[in-house]
């Protein structure tokens, strides 16, 4: 068995791993300063595509969590970065919220509701029947459905809410058309996180909550993984699934030492 090499840069996921809701889990302070102060490039993931970069920093900020913006990159950034190399300076009819109409916006994309290229779907705290309606009219019209993520459900301090999962599947069954998801559990999404730090695979780890999403997506893109406790995965169910993380920890305060035992050595 090859001895794995070096960790030189880490993904990690944010909700479950880093922070709940608005509550910092213990540890994710320590992590990202062990990051920093050791040089590792590393990227912090979310599948959440109503927030921008900017609006995230400052909610890990308000956490107590210093991550500056471009070291996040969301399911919005990916898909917009995806259609782009598509169909560059399309159209698009976008169901979703800031996140998602200012990455599109970056690459060249124009918002529209006449004959666009694109109905993309994204995670909205105010799904209205009116443009739900709209998409179903356009993507029947021919537009091709593109959805940020596939999570059906997400947290609130409230408890679950229906996430762009669910309202895809109200989509798909009105017109017979499926999307393509782009965000996490596709590799795509960690394909596109390891460019934006020019990131090997081989020398890289990724670090979620969830076996389904998080752990089979860093698998596919052929990462290390390790499983943190701390989220929607629990310990009994992980040996449930047919793959397995490289490690399971209780939570993101036992990574931090794994940061300097596991990075190369200084040349002697």
């Amino acid at each position: 068995m090859t001895t794995p090499k070096p960790v030189e840069c880490w993904l990690t996921d944010m909700d479950g791993v880093l922070v709940h809701e608005e509550s910092v889990i213990p540890g994710a302070p320590e992590f990202i300063a062990a990051l920093q102060e050791s040089g590792t490039r590393f990227l912090v993931l979310t599948n959440n595509s109503i927030f921008t970069p900017r609006d995230l920093r400052a909610r890990l900020l308000a956490s107590g969590i210093d991550v500056p913006e471009e070291s996040i990159w969301t399911s919005a950034l990916a898909t917009a970065q995806f259609l782009a190399d598509q169909r560059p300076g399309g159209t698009a009819f976008v169901v979703g919220e800031a996140g998602l109409t200012t990455a599109l916006h970056e690459v060249g994309y124009t918002m529209t509701e006449r004959n666009p290229d694109y109905v993309v779907l994204g995670e909205t705290r105010t799904y209205s029947f009116e443009a739900i309606t709209k998409a179903i009219r356009l993507i029947e019209a021919g537009a091709r459905f593109i959805a940020t993520n596939p999570d059906v459900s997400g947290p609130s301090p409230h408890g679950m809410l229906p996430a762009t999962g669910s309202v895809a599947a109200l989509i798909s069954a009105a017109t017979g058309h499926q999307p393509y998801f782009v965000g996490k559990p596709n590799p795509l999404m960690m394909r596109s996180a390891l460019n934006r730090i020019d990131a090997h695979s081989e020398s890289t780890v990724m670090i979620g909550d969830r076996m389904d999403t998080d752990v089979i997506s860093g698998l596919e893109a052929g990462l290390r993984t390790v499983l943190v406790l701390t989220g929607s995965t629990r310990p009994e169910q992980v040996g449930r699934f047919p793959y397995q993380p490289t490690r399971v920890v209780d939570s993101i305060a036992d990574v931090v030492p794994l940061v300097a035992e596991l990075r190369p050595s200084a040349p002697g």
